[in-house]
């Protein structure tokens, strides 16, 4: 890869000239030569245009040649088929680099291709720089360089290379509304000659810039892209497109550029720590907050609010993304009742509610008291609150949400920016955007509070009753008789003539095998007597306190089922609901369930069993003979029928249920009750 030096020409030129410049206002060729002059670029500025004598007041020249002197780069707005000629005529008078803002080349056709080709090489022959052709330009506003449009002079610390024109110059405009401004904004076109991988290198060593955020289609040189990422010390935030097929067909005809599959994409991002984007939104949200925020110690939140919703928001934001909202210590607790008025919660979040409008001085208080136990302090303007700029610190571990804000949010939102302070609109964004931080890094794993066998006030169904009520409604269920002793179970095996299975019996143990406590295919006399002391001693070393009643004997379910998850529980608002899914011992490792209200319709239950992921294996994916749907479904309506003639059962669930090729067998079933039995 060509050393950054080489594109200082392109990037900070010490004079530029407008090949194309117009006289007549709205031609790019006159509104990029304004944008020159206006954005207050320091050096020389030439207009080409062989038609006029000045533009814009300024001297102009027939061609590049008759400047005064070669200036560092060439803008060029004339039509395609004239291009490789005026950079030829740009290498012979010492020009080392161009933009092309014209259309016109590769993405228009085959004709395109060949014009950029020659293009290309022209540019090479004589050591041009390009950028483009078909782009958008280019704007430094360190270097107070505007070769672009809108005209915008804010700078900041993103730079946004982009291969779309639009979004970088959306990209660019939010920034200067938020008067956060950029370090620069480059606008890739078709990448002749300048690509992503050149971007990232050479703004990975600009010292204005604090990260670098792409929008990219496609990559142009694979080897140099992932040379460019792995040698980045500053974050590099990527928003991919042409993630799905017909965005790929998208991408190839915008760019003339392979997308790639997204899935390796995936893994480069991965390997390279990449931050990656999936929205235009997350692109900008994404460098903002590695631009400005301080990287956190952990992941210990405390939320500062005046508006409990927003505070919920953002309590569940945290928590899906794996950050920890402790209560306030008492000690802290104790200060903030000293703080707050007597109405506030001091807990998380400390909710200062509306009335803080007249008192904004009691976020600073609480700010400051609540700062040496959290790592992070989610603040959150929810109504507009006057002086907010004034309340929160440059620098300091503070995550700023402001919404609901009005006038007052449009006022103090950019006078934080001005400080360098982040603000973001929703509380979801913020911690999506804090998140970036620990992207890399895994959750930790907070110890498991003990399951309570049941929820209070609920009881569980002994194994036998409980079958024998499904039973009675029709859903095939293994029959679970209970031994207190190893001669009882040999004799009950006795009676199925086959292979039985042996499960712990506890009010106490819902989850049998997360203490050992199921034995499968058992055969003999002497295995059955064995297993059972086995069993009792396994559970006991597991879970000591635990009330045991027995042990459940059950015949063993032929092989071939595929295991499913079928249940009904109460939803306090709601009522009965219908849960289905892949079951067995990774039902809550996929989580692959849908649920339906019941009462429920036939076309319900279908839609619920072709709407889970793993559907194929049910329907017979590649040549497996499909399972019998049509006795699943016959299932889940006998199951609705138990719940609805027993409005006192709080929870049925059959897991797992084998779905065979021909009919279904419930293999385990809890049910719990609200009334106790």
């Amino acid at each position: 890869m060509d050393s950054s030096s080489s594109l200082d020409a392109v990037f900070r030129p010490r004079s530029v000239a407008v090949i194309g410049a117009s006289t007549v206002a709205g031609k790019l060729g006159h509104d990029i030569l304004y944008n020159l002059i206006h954005g207050g670029f320091p050096g020389p500025i030439y207009p080409i245009n062989p038609k006029a004598d000045q533009v814009l007041g300024l001297p102009a020249y027939k061609q590049i040649g008759d400047a005064p002197s070669p200036p560092d780069l060439a803008v060029v707005v004339i039509p395609a088929r004239a291009v490789a000629g005026a950079i030829e005529q740009c290498g012979q008078a010492g020009v080392k680099g161009a933009i092309v803002i014209t259309g016109g080349f590769a993405e228009a056709g085959p004709e395109g291709e060949k014009l950029q080709e020659e293009l290309a090489q022209t540019a090479r022959r004589h050591g041009v720089r390009l950028i483009g052709p078909n782009c958008q330009g280019l704007n430094n506003p360190h270097h107070q360089l505007c070769a672009s449009w809108p005209l915008l002079t804010t700078p900041g610390g993103m730079a946004f290379i982009s291969q779309s024109g639009t979004v970088g110059a959306a990209l660019m405009d939010w920034a200067s509304q938020d008067r956060l401004g950029v370090s620069v904004f480059v606008s890739l076109g078709n990448r002749a000659d300048i690509d992503e991988a050149d971007a990232i290198e050479y703004f990975n060593q600009d010292p204005h810039t604090k990260v670098i955020a792409l929008y990219i289609e496609g990559v142009k040189r694979p080897i140099y892209f992932q040379d460019a990422l792995a040698g980045a010390t500053k974050p590099v935030v990527i928003l991919k497109a042409g993630r799905t097929a017909q965005g790929r067909l998208a991408a190839e005809s915008h760019t003339k550029s392979l997308a790639g599959s997204d899935a390796v994409y995936e893994a480069i991002f991965r390997k390279y720590k990449v931050h990656r984007a999936d929205t235009i939104e997350e692109l900008y949200d994404f460098a903002k907050g590695l631009a400005y925020l301080p990287k956190p110690k952990g992941r210990r939140l405390l939320n500062i609010t005046s508006s409990g919703g927003a505070a919920i928001l953002a309590i569940d934001a945290a928590e899906k993304l794996g950050f920890q909202t402790p209560a306030p210590s008492p000690v802290l607790q104790a200060k903030l009742r000293e703080i707050v008025p007597a109405h506030c919660a001091v807990g998380n979040p400390v909710d200062l509610t509306g009335d803080v409008m007249s008192d904004p001085g009691l976020y600073a208080k609480v700010i400051d008291a609540a700062r040496p136990e959290y790592d992070t302090l989610v603040v959150i303007f929810g109504d507009p609150i006057p002086g907010a700029s004034q309340i929160v610190t440059p620098g300091a571990q503070e995550l700023v949400i402001f919404l609901g804000g009005a006038e007052v949010e449009r006022q103090e939102a950019p006078l934080m920016h001005q400080k360098g302070i982040p603000v973001f609109p929703t509380p979801e964004r913020g911690l999506a955007t804090l998140h970036q931080f620990f992207r890399f890094e895994a959750i930790p794993v907070l110890p498991e509070a003990v399951e309570p066998p049941s929820a209070p006030g609920l009881s569980l169904v002994p194994p036998g009753e409980a079958a024998a009520l499904l039973a009675k409604h029709g859903i095939p269920v293994a029959a679970c008789p209970l031994a207190t002793t190893a001669d009882e179970a040999v004799a009950l095996a006795a009676q199925f003539g086959g292979p039985v299975a042996l499960k712990i019996a506890s009010p106490d143990l819902p989850h049998k095998t997360d203490v050992g406590g199921v034995r499968l295919h058992l055969t003999t006399e002497a295995e059955i007597r064995e297993e059972v002391d086995d069993l009792i001693k396994t559970v006991l070393m597991h879970s000591p306190q635990a009330r045991l009643d027995g042990v459940i004997v059950s015949p063993m379910a032929k092989p071939g089922g595929l295991e499913i998850i079928l249940g009904v529980f109460t939803d306090p608002q709601y009522g009965a609901t219908l849960m289905f899914g892949l079951g067995g011992i990774f039902t809550e490792i996929y989580q692959d369930v849908q649920f339906c209200l019941l009462p429920a319709k036939d076309e319900e239950f279908w839609q619920m069993i072709r709407g889970i992921r793993g559907y194929p294996l049910l329907s017979g994916a590649r040549g497996q003979t499909p399972k019998d749907q049509e006795a699943l479904v016959e299932v889940m309506k006998a199951l609705a029928r138990v719940a609805t003639a027993n409005p006192h059962l709080d929870q049925i669930e059959l897991n797992p249920l084998l779905v065979y090729d021909r009919g279904v067998f419930a293999v385990d079933v809890r049910v719990y009750s609200r009334v106790s039995s």
